[in-house]
Order: structure tokens, then C-alpha cells, then sequence
């Protein structure tokens, strides 16, 4: 997707509808990815800067952020930050974000000033150190807008959290719509990597009917991991940690290094294909 060189593999985390456990998702996946090998970044596309909270980045902190990297006034090397977790990066995001959208409106390239910043992370220049990332991850604000659609057109894939709940199916479908427009229209290469179920609790009869309708509805684009609900993913982030370092041995931790293997095979079937 980022052409010229080869590149991370850049996978989006969107969902227009909140609290599905997005930012949750993004968070861990990235830790667990991490802890297995790989070498991540986590970029904040959310006013609300949750990812980056949850990552231990004190909002005071937060002089450069991704807000800076979309009207062009830094680079994405420049305002990414190491995390407590080894092998992972946060490009953090501010309140900045919420103008964002009229800022860029007027500019040609306003879809593509996330792609553009990727391409110059992948392809640095001479004598700049290249910082070798495997994977992007980009936590999207709950909404289908400028940024949302900045970061479809910047990814390989599309990683859809879904809380296991009544109008579920509603949003998703609503979202495949946006994601199909996005492909046509912006990125030809723009695929779904696997719709994610979460906050399930295996004692409510209609989280499991949920899950059976998803299954049904979207086949193998589902995950087999199932992210529980669970107490110490919740209190995780108030500690600025993810769960994994918070709790490593807890159902949620457990859940999410499952997934980040689902995810690195999922990617060696495509690679194989």
C-alpha cells in the first residue's frame, strides 16, 4: 500500500458507533503484537487522545501530535514517542484534531495526508535512519469522518472491533458501505482484516446470539478470538498501562495475545496468496 520500499502493513481500527472497545483494541493489539516480536506504532487519530492516555503519554506532554503531522508541520518521525512497552510507538494525538477537518478541507490531497506521511516514515532519506516498524496501527475517531476517511486511505486493511449487542449489525453494515465507497474511490487495495468481537459475556443469552448472527452474516471475515468482558481491561487504562502489562495472566490478556497471532497468520495467508 505505501509503495516504494517495503513497508509496515498498516491496519485501521474504525468503527463510527463508540465504545465498542476500539481504543481498547488498539492498545492491546499493539502490546501484543509487540510482546511477540514485532515492532509497532500506534498512531492517534482521536481528539479524544484515549490511545495515547492509555499508553502512559501524559496529556501535558503532548506538544507535537499527529494534529501537527496532518497540516504539515511535522513529521511522523518526529512526534512519535516510545511507550513503557518495548518494540511499541504512539504517535499521540490532541484536541487538536477536532479542526483538523476544516484545515485541510481546501487542500487537494485532504484524503491522503496520512498516506503521504506514512510513505516518508517507510522511505526516509539518506543518512535518516529508517525505524523499521512491522505494522501500523491507526485508532480512528468514532465517526466516518475526514480522519477516518484519512486512514482508509492510508491502510492495507480494516480491523472492525463489534461489541456483542442488539444494533450491532446495524453499524456494521453501515460501515462496510463506507469502507466499500473508500476502496472504490480512494484505495483500490483497502480490504477487511476481520471483524473482532468484544465485550462478550458468555451469561447473556443474546451477546451469544449476537456473535451466532455475525458469524452468519460476515463468515471467515470473523475472528475466532472473542474478546471477553472483563474488569482489569477496564481498570487498565486508568493506570496508563495496557492490560497485558497490567494483568498479564487475566481472561482479557489472554484474549489478546490469541488475537495478535490471529492477526500475524491471517497475514501470512494473504502474503501466501
Amino acid at each position: 500500500m505505501l509503495g516504494e520500499g517495503t513497508g509496515p502493513r498498516v491496519l485501521v481500527l474504525a468503527n463510527q458507533k463508540g465504545g465498542v472497545g476500539k481504543t481498547t483494541t488498539a492498545i492491546n493489539l499493539g502490546t501484543a503484537l509487540a510482546a511477540i516480536g514485532e515492532k509497532v506504532l500506534l498512531i492517534d487519530l482521536d481528539p479524544q487522545g484515549n490511545a495515547s492516555t492509555g499508553l502512559g503519554i501524559d496529556r501535558r506532554s503532548r506538544t507535537r501530535s499527529t494534529y501537527h503531522v496532518l497540516i504539515g508541520e511535522e513529521r511522523l518521525a518526529d512526534v512519535t514517542r516510545a511507550t513503557a512497552v518495548p518494540n511499541l510507538h504512539v504517535a499521540p494525538s490532541t484536541m487538536d484534531l477536532l479542526g483538523v477537518d476544516l484545515e485541510i478541507a481546501s487542500h487537494k490531497d485532504r484524503t491522503f495526508k496520512l498516506r503521504n506521511a506514512l510513505r516518508v516514515l517507510a522511505n526516509p532519506a539518506p543518512g535518516e535512519a529508517n525505524p523499521g516498524f512491522t505494522y501500523v496501527l491507526v485508532d480512528c475517531p468514532p465517526s466516518l469522518n475526514l480522519l477516518t476517511v484519512n486512514a482508509l486511505a492510508a491502510s492495507d486493511s480494516v480491523v472492525v472491533p463489534l461489541q456483542c449487542e442488539f444494533f450491532a449489525l446495524e453499524g456494521l453494515s453501515q460501515l462496510l458501505a463506507t469502507v466499500e465507497q473508500v476502496r472504490r474511490s480512494l484505495n483500490q487495495a483497502l480490504s477487511i482484516h476481520g471483524i473482532l468481537l468484544t465485550m462478550f459475556d458468555p451469561r447473556n443469552n443474546l451477546a451469544a446470539q449476537v456473535v451466532a448472527d455475525v458469524r452468519e452474516f460476515m463468515g471467515d471475515k470473523v475472528y475466532d478470538t472473542v474478546i471477553p468482558r472483563n474488569v482489569r481491561v477496564s481498570e487498565a487504562p486508568s493506570h496508563g498501562k495496557p492490560v497485558l502489562l497490567y494483568d498479564l495472566k487475566c481472561a482479557g490478556s489472554q484474549a489478546y495475545l490469541k488475537l495478535a497471532s490471529e492477526v500475524i497468520q491471517r497475514e501470512r495467508q494473504l502474503q501466501a496468496a
